[in-house]
């Protein structure tokens, strides 16, 4: 299969379908309430009914909003949308009535896919305004009420019978062709919508196939957790299909491990919160072993470094690296399903302990680099050559150079074609087919592995001019297993303060807290040190606006809810 050769991801989707045997499962809900099971057969079937539907009430290149969690009906709708010769518009589900406002006001869909009650909760108010929207399509029965026709349930048309006339070849399409537009999460201000073409995504799949290959030696199994709507996991499902995968999608994030071990995936994919979490957990659990168990355990860690960093083992590591695989590390990707053969890291940056950490106890973690802009991955990890400490290898698509102050630049097909009715933010961002990412890095001269150092936005600059990451700092006081999440401030002052999220286990242990900010403030410069800190028992989440849906705290937000806490800080 040459990627180079399909105009779109019609294209690829139903070559691959084609391939597989028609019966076999393809897309599966691991909800207990909900359970659903589509084989490649259906899924195709329902594809060619929806797109049908989504024809009549759109004209070429209308937008339809899909509002949904992670589930088959999900990549159903997204590509019978582009078969419609439609563009996707995913958003997330965690918005609330205001943030659909804005989405719908500026995209203008004539298509709404909404899956519940719930979500259709925060819409329907819109919906009556807007003589925009033609049609909304549900997942599931809404509550009965009078909706002018308007309103169609996803089962009373997949239980229709398909013709043959009713498929429809969506030959317009080319590579250049806007398959969706992807709202940037908003960690400051109003998200855009970032246009992604056919040929963006396609060209992206080239360098992830590359990174899937040595990782797969039969159907290759896939849990989809992280939201549809984020460029990540969006572009993910793609990849499904073109290893051919089966993939399920979890309940919810609080079932993950039990769904986890019922999928038994070969690869999963997540964001850096998530590995944090699991280095906590796992690390806590394993700081409480004694005996002959804190010694293989402390063997397990110190011997899958040196292994990871290619460093030479005497014949007696040898043998001991031989016996912790059997005893230690094999458990642990037991706990995972057994099959485990990568985690995908994206979205964010790894830490390099954490990153150092899981690779050691068992728990292969590949680092990748991308934006929503760049379709969305630029680089990764290759399993063969891990480089904790990077993000990979630039994938073939892209070409990647450093600007002379240190920020990233990426052309290639895999960019943008631009934002959404914001013709002055692209000019900014796109200059003679460069994109501006807005991070800082460097490309090492010896494997050409692409470093993220600094991010342009969330640089703290001092009152004497310094500039000062606030991640970096941030990343350290999170690896204790006390501190959950923490924000440091201090733009424009004279030294840095934070505020902490503590662990439920220290809640109102200050001193302990106190302790844990001194220990990290030694391996810190005099710059960044924190002077000053402040407990607060209320976490950044979702639901109270301070984090965005891929758990990036919105620092705008953060400082505007604790704005006289922070700036008490500097007034004595």
């Amino acid at each position: 299969m040459n990627l180079n050769e399909f105009n779109s991801l019609i294209d690829l989707y139903f070559y691959q379908a084609k391939k597989q045997n028609p019966q076999s499962i393809f897309l599966e809900w691991l909800n207990p309430q909900n359970k659903k099971r589509f084989t490649w057969s259906e899924t195709s079937s329902n594809i060619y009914k929806l797109a049908k539907i989504i024809k009549e009430n759109i004209v070429d290149r209308d937008r339809c909003l899909l509002v949904s969690e992670n589930r088959p009906e999900w990549l159903i709708s997204d590509i019978a949308v582009m078969l419609a010769n439609g563009i996707t518009v995913p958003a997330y589900t965690t918005y609330a009535e205001n943030d659909y406002r804005y989405l719908i006001e500026d995209c203008q869909p004539s298509v709404i896919i909404v899956s519940n009650n719930e979500m259709h909760g925060k819409l329907k108010n819109i919906i009556e305004e807007k003589d925009f929207i033609k049609r909304v399509i549900t997942f599931e029965k809404i509550n009965s009420r009078n909706y002018k026709n308007k309103y169609l349930d996803f089962s009373s048309i997949i239980e229709s019978n398909l013709l043959e006339s009713d498929k429809i070849e969506n030959l317009n399409l080319k590579r250049t062709s806007p398959a969706c537009i992807i709202y940037t999460s908003g960690t400051g201000g109003n998200p855009k919508g970032v246009i992604l073409s056919h040929g963006g995504i396609l060209n992206n799949l080239e360098g992830a196939c590359e990174i899937l290959r040595p990782l797969i030696n039969k159907t290759p199994i896939f849990l989809t957790w992280l939201p549809l709507s984020h460029s990540y996991e969006h572009t993910v499902q793609f990849a499904q299909i073109a290893v051919g995968a089966k993939v399920f999608y979890a309940e919810k994030i609080e079932k993950l491990l039990d769904n986890i071990s019922e999928a038994k995936p070969t690869i999963m994919t997540a964001v850096p919160r998530f590995y944090q979490n699991l280095y906590n957990k796992i690390n806590m659990n394993m700081k409480k072993q004694t005996g002959l168990k804190a010694k293989l355990i402390k063997a397990t860690i110190f011997l899958g470094k040196k292994e990871l960093l290619k460093q030479k083992m005497s014949l007696s590591e040898k043998l001991l690296n031989f016996i912790v695989n059997v005893l230690v590390r094999k458990k642990v990707k037991k706990q995972f399903g057994g099959n485990l053969r990568a985690f995908v890291s994206g979205g964010g940056a790894l830490d390099k302990e954490i990153g150092e950490f899981l690779n050691a106890i068992g728990l292969p973690t590949l680092q990748g680099y991308g934006l929503t802009e760049t379709s969305p991955v630029v680089s990764c990890n290759p399993i063969q050559k891990i480089k904790v400490e990077t993000v990979g290898p630039p994938f073939k698509g892209n070409e990647v150079k450093i600007a002379e102050d240190g920020e990233i630049l990426v052309k290639g097909e895999n960019v943008m074609l631009g934002y959404w009715n914001k013709k002055e933010d692209t000019e900014k961002v796109l200059k003679d087919g460069w994109l501006y990412t807005g991070d800082i890095g460097e490309i090492d001269t010896k494997d050409g592995y692409l470093k993220i150092t600094d991010r342009k936005k969330d640089i703290i600059v001092s009152a004497g001019g310094d500039n000062i990451s606030p991640a970096k700092i941030e990343n350290q006081l999170t690896n204790s297993p006390a501190i959950d999440q923490c924000m440091v401030y201090g733009d424009g002052k004279n030294y840095l303060v934070a505020l902490i999220v503590p662990n439920k286990e220290f809640e109102g242990q200050k001193e302990k807290i106190n302790e844990i900010v001194g220990e990290i403030n030694k391996n810190l410069t005099l710059l960044e040190k924190i002077k000053k800190f402040y407990l607060i028992n209320e976490s950044f989440s979702i639901e109270n606006g301070l984090l965005t849906p891929t758990m990036k705290v919105k620092r705008n937000k953060v400082i505007a809810r604790y704005k006289n806490i922070l700036e008490n800080f500097y007034k004595n």
